[in-house]
Order: structure tokens, then C-alpha cells, then sequence
């Protein structure tokens, strides 16, 4: 009964619609809020587990953490002695303990006491949250390194590497939970492209970390030194031990190693201290409320965007951000030749099985409103204009792109946004495009604020932006679809001034 009560609504909702002409944007925006509560009013429901709150979102994606636990790395001496209330030969039994219990070689050395007194120095909140972290992530890593047979103090590595950051991306472009160069990655079968990055998926992440770190163990037998060669590269490491007399342990070679990688392993091993003695430390860790087994994936089988996804299931917007950090553009691309995911809390993931047909009718009912591509007249010329909107009270980055028929990525693209929040009382820029005919835009580009601008021999994007107060080279590139800065003499630049 419910599902024929749905259908009426619809289709009387669209019969009433289709019928006035021309359509005025309240009307679509009305229609559009009515058919979504409508279809979820259909919804079967399941409730299961815990979805992830804003704080704990907020931990999950934090930059902060990744930011320092780069500089330790990057620029810590190691060689500075540092002052702490652990005396050696305390610290000397609990790593000899360490030692017996781990295939890695960790042996005092004074470099390694002191990162170890300066983490605990200095680093003891950012631990503590990252412990909470870890209880996210971890069980997922150790079912992949024991299925390898890579040892499970591996896990720590990925602190090393992005502080647990999915999203994290070093200053060379290594990216994800487990810091993948690109033609790294794309060994690994890692795929890079428009819409996705798997080297940001932390499962095929994980996956390739453990193929890449036994390919290692073959070439040196030894975890220290493959820890030196996943950072350096197994060529650099090979050097270092050829320059050290042929020496097999870390410590003699570390001398020559690039700095980054000298500091590498220390680090790893403190907080594998850190892990295994913050009781004795008085490390309060944060709890989890959830691990990455309360989250599931399902295949799509229609292109959809994150903010279909979180209108049609209540899901916050940045949790699906979360959760497929591989998406770029945050869309699920369609490919009838290759799966895409999307991850969901466990209760999220019921609710779209469940309703699935819904979901689509709701992706069909959308695609009415996509304006259709008309052909241009020969004669026709692409005009740019520029739009600013008020933010007002209550408007989300998905209800503005909605009311200009963009999308969200390009909203925060136009207007260098890194995240989704947004102020009310601002503007946002917005870019648009239509077709004129030759005679019309020439006449409105005399008298009104679109020039056309001829371009002379010597002239380069930065100088012509120079002509037109207000304007940059990029504004130019965007408005006529440049993405190079080469421009040619004779060429015709849009300005849209």
C-alpha cells in the first residue's frame, strides 16, 4: 500500500510540474525536497550500529597530527640529548624485553633514547589520540599483514608514515595511509585517475603495503633495513651499505642513509615503545567508538555523488568523505567494466541495500533536471559570466551548487575552500557558461563588462590579466577552458570583466 501511495505522489508531483512552463527555480527546488522525503517516507529502516560523530570524524581526518609527526621525522636531531625522567638502564631492559619478543632487531642506541624521551615529552597528547585511532584501523591491518606474514608490529609503521590520515599527502606527493608514490602505487596495481586514487583506500592501501614490504624482506632479510628501503628506496639502502663495508645493521649504515630515513626507523621503534609501555607512562588513550569492521561496501550500479548519498540516508556529508577517501571529485563513478564501492556504517549500508530500487528511481528523478546539451550554432561564441551569492543563514555547500545547477567540488575550487564549512554573510563566486551569437556578443562586449581580447605576438596570460584591473591569468584560463599557459598570437580570449 505504502509503495502505490508512493507512486501516486510521484507521479502526480511530476504530472503538475511538467505542466507549467517555465519551470522557476523555487519550483524545482520545492519538487526536488518533496520527491526526497516522499521516497525516504518509503524507506525500510535498520538500525545496527553506530555511525561516526562529528568529533570523532573530526579525530579520524586530522591533519594536525600528520603535520607533526612529519616535522619529527623530517627535522628532529636525533643525536641531541634530551631530558627525561626515564632513566637507561630502565629504558635498556624494557628494549631488551621488546627484543625478545620481535623478529625487528631493537637494540639500545642513544639516538633511539632520545626520540623516545622527546615523543614523551612533547607528543604525549597527540599519542593518546592516536591510540584512539589506531582501534579504528588496526584490526583491519593486522588481518592483512598476518595473512603476508609480515610481522603485526607493522601497524605502527603507518603512524610513521600519515599519522593514520587516509587523506594525508607528504610535500613529494606520497599519498594515503601508507605514503605511496605514484609509480609505487601504480606497481602495486594501485589505480590513479580523474575520479579515484586508490592509493587514499585504506584496504587496497594495506594491501599493496604488505606486497611491497615482503618483496622488501626477499631483497634484504632483515625488517630494519626494509623499513629504511620503504622509505628510501631499496637502491639508497644498498648504498648506505655498501658505503658502510657491507654492514647488515641499521645503526652502522644509518651515518649514511639520507636524513629523513636516518630519523625513519628511531621513530618507528619509539612508538612501538610508546604502544607497549604508555601504561607505565600514564598515556590515557581515547576510546573508539567504532572499527573499520562496523563499516561495509557495497557495489553502485549508477553513477552517485556523496551529497545524493547523504540526502537520501541522513549520513553527514564529510563522514562519506571519511569513509571513501578514494573518490576525488566525491562522486562514485559508473564503469560497466569495473566495480566502485561505497562505505558505509554497517546500519547506513542496511538502510541502502534495503532501498536500493529507491535510491535509483531518486538518481533517474534528478537526471530530469540536467540540462540538455544543445549544438551550437558555427557562428555561436562561449560567453563566461560570473556570479557571487550571499551566503545566508542555514545554506550548505550543497544547497547553494543545487541553486546553480553546479556541483560541490566546483564550488570549493572557484573559491580555494579546503573543507565544507561555510560562513554565513560571505560570497562565493560562481562561473557560468552560455552560447551567443557572434553579432550579439560582439555588440555586448563593447558596452557592457565581457571584451573579447585579441592576442598580440609577446603577450602572455600574466601580462594581458595586468590590462584588466581585478582579473588574474587563471580567470582567464578558466573562462576560456585553458588549462596551459600557452597562448598563441591571433588567439581570441574571453574576458568577462
Amino acid at each position: 500500500m505504502r509503495k502505490i501511495r508512493f507512486t501516486v505522489v510521484v507521479l502526480l508531483l511530476t504530472c503538475s510540474f511538467f505542466a507549467q512552463e517555465p519551470r522557476k527555480e523555487m519550483d524545482v527546488a520545492v519538487l526536488k525536497t518533496v520527491y526526497l522525503d516522499s521516497i525516504k517516507a518509503t524507506f525500510t529502516n535498520h538500525n545496527t550500529s553506530n555511525c561516526i560523530d562529528e568529533r570523532w570524524l573530526a579525530e579520524l581526518s586530522n591533519e594536525e597530527i600528520f603535520e607533526n609527526m612529519y616535522s619529527d621525522i623530517t627535522e628532529i636531531d636525533m643525536d641531541s640529548l634530551v631530558t627525561f625522567d626515564l632513566s637507561t638502564e630502565l629504558l635498556k631492559k624494557r628494549l631488551k624485553k621488546l627484543d625478545s619478543k620481535s623478529p625487528f632487531n631493537i637494540e639500545y642506541n642513544p639516538a633511539l633514547e632520545n626520540v623516545i624521551k622527546t615523543f614523551l615529552k612533547k607528543r604525549q597528547g597527540a599519542y593518546e589520540r592516536l591510540m584512539a585511532i589506531s582501534e579504528y584501523y588496526f584490526p583491519m591491518f593486522e588481518e592483512h599483514l598476518a595473512k603476508y606474514d609480515v610481522p603485526l608490529e607493522i601497524k605502527y609503521l603507518a603512524i610513521v608514515e600519515s599519522a593514520l590520515n587516509p587523506r594525508a599527502k607528504s610535500r613529494v606527493g606520497a599519498s594515503g595511509l601508507w605514503q605511496f608514490m605514484y609509480p609505487t602505487g601504480k606497481q602495486f596495481d594501485l589505480e590513479v585517475n580523474s575520479f579515484v586514487d586508490e592509493r587514499y583506500d585504506p584496504l587496497k592501501a594495506t594491501e599493496a603495503a604488505c606486497q611491497y614490504l615482503s618483496s622488501l624482506y626477499r631483497i634484504f632479510g632483515d625488517w630494519s633495513m626494509v623499513l629504511a628501503s620503504y622509505n628510501a628506496g631499496p637502491g639508497n639502502v644498498s648504498k648506505a651499505i655498501r658505503r658502510s663495508g657491507g654492514s647488515q645493521n641499521y645503526w652502522n649504515i644509518r651515518k649514511n642513509l639520507p636524513r629523513e630515513t636516518a630519523n625513519y626507523v628511531p621513530a618507528f621503534l619509539a612508538t612501538m615503545y610508546i604502544y607497549e609501555y604508555h601504561k607505565e607512562h600514564k598515556f590515557v588513550p581515547k576510546k573508539a567508538p567504532l572499527t573499520y569492521f562496523e563499516t561495509d561496501t557495497v557495489m553502485v550500479k549508477r553513477r552517485i555523488s556523496f551529497e545524493q548519498v547523504s540526502e537520501l540516508l541522513d549520513v553527514p556529508f564529510e563522514q562519506i568523505v571519511f569513509l571513501n577517501p578514494i573518490y576525488k571529485l566525491d562522486i562514485i563513478p559508473y564503469q560497466e567494466d569495473k566495480a566502485h564501492y561505497l562505505r558505509l556504517p554497517k546500519n547506513k549500508l542496511g538502510l541502502f541495500v534495503s532501498n536500493e530500487d529507491k535510491v535509483y528511481a531518486y538518481i533517474d528523478f534528478l537526471e530530469t533536471f540536467k540540462e540538455k546539451t544543445i549544438l551550437p550554432d558555427a557562428n555561436d561564441v562561449l560567453v563566461s559570466r560570473t556570479k557571487y551569492h550571499k551566503i545566508r543563514r542555514g545554506e550548505s555547500l550543497g544547497l547553494i551548487a543545487d541553486k546553480y545547477n553546479v556541483t560541490i567540488s566546483q564550488l570549493k575550487n572557484w573559491n580555494n575552500l579546503r573543507g565544507n564549512s561555510i560562513q554565513a554573510g560571505k560570497s562565493l563566486k560562481i562561473f557560468s557558461s552560455e552560447r551567443v551569437t557572434s553579432k550579439s556578443y560582439t555588440s555586448s562586449s563593447n558596452n557592457g563588462s565581457n571584451q573579447v581580447y585579441k592576442v598580440k605576438k609577446g603577450d602572455s596570460l600574466y601580462s594581458i590579466a595586468k590590462k584588466f584591473p581585478g582579473i588574474s591569468a587563471d580567470d582567464i584560463k578558466k573562462w576560456n577552458g585553458i588549462s596551459s599557459n600557452n597562448i598563441k598570437p591571433g588567439m581570441k580570449l574571453n574576458i568577462n570583466g
